[in-house]
């Protein structure tokens, strides 16, 4: 009898061995691949990630582009490789995770890899990066895409926010950290710049608003509509705008209003000969709409 229950729980459990998934998860993306299932993949492939990462932290450049497809290194990949990797006096790559997963009806094999790295700049600056990243080897064993996903030692990188909003009075938003604005104020401000210079009226007024404030640095405060910005070159026969920097910045946590801070030196030629030239920190303010409706200007001469 116990034989017996024995043979009975023997097969009970080879049943579900077999019963068991060896598929999961799905591919959700647009493409024939949509609503496949992952199964895990050749243990060849999370070796040569291994490999990779090893050529990678010991900067040998000729090692490291082997893993790698031609097409994807493109014509100057290995140039560019190496340039990254002699920006450094070391970096270390040390994958802590490495699993190597195949797509239904894919050849191909994908390795998803945490790591933790360490970049050593030569220009003194210091890097440490807790990395998820994703490498598509193909069916030749060679990388032919990758992403990458980093969490920040904000100790030693910087936080993606910071500095402090205080305000000329008390409001809702005093105290709140500043970050990075991205609504293509900086092409928006490229663009100005080229327009400025061409003295291209028509469309260097097309980035303000229909009625735009400009505090200029000598106090004056002009309220202008866009039909009055043209005057502005009534004077000129050439200026010359050339920027230092373009810093797009918003308060966090609020809505899309950003300022841009522009750090640029200018040249006016004026018609009866008089030469006007200053170096410049203005801050263009872009409303919802991307439009500038106000700058505020500050100056100092050469």
């Amino acid at each position: 009898m116990k034989t017996l229950l024995k043979r009975i729980a023997f097969f009970c459990t080879l049943c579900l061995i077999i019963s068991c998934n060896t598929t999961g998860g799905q591919y959700l993306g647009e493409g024939d691949n949509n609503g496949n299932a992952y199964s895990i993949g050749n243990d060849a492939m999370a070796d040569k990630l291994l490999m990779l990462s090893e050529a990678y932290s010991e900067k040998n450049t000729e090692e490291l582009v082997k893993h790698y497809d031609s097409t994807f290194l493109g014509e100057n990949g290995v140039e560019s490789t190496r340039a990254w990797l002699e920006s450094m006096d070391s970096i270390s790559m040390k994958p802590y995770v490495v699993i190597p997963v195949k797509l239904e009806g894919d050849n191909d094999t994908k390795v998803l890899a945490w790591s933790k790295e360490e970049r050593h700049y030569k220009n003194g600056s210091y890097e440490k990066l807790d990395l998820m990243e994703f490498f598509n080897f193909n069916k030749d064993g060679k990388v032919d895409a990758f992403k990458q996903w980093k969490s920040i030692d904000s100790s030693n990188f910087g936080k993606s926010y910071g500095g402090k909003f205080i305000g000329k009075g008390e409001n809702e938003y005093s105290g709140r950290p500043l970050v990075f604005s991205d609504r293509n104020e900086v092409a928006i401000i490229e663009k100005l710049i080229r327009d400025y210079n061409d003295m291209n009226i028509e469309e260097f007024v097309k980035p303000f608003a229909e009625n735009t404030i400009l505090n200029v640095y000598t106090g004056e405060r002009l309220e202008l509509k866009k039909s009055d910005l043209p005057n502005l070159f009534d004077e000129y026969t050439s200026v010359e705008w050339v920027p230092y920097a373009i810093v797009p910045l918003k308060i966090y946590n609020t809505d899309a209003a950003s300022g841009v801070q522009v750090m640029s030196k200018e040249k006016r030629v004026f018609k009866n000969g008089k030469v006007w030239e200053k170096e410049l920190f203005e801050i263009f303010y872009f409303d919802l709409d991307g439009k500038i409706t106000s700058m505020t200007q500050f100056a100092r001469d050469f």
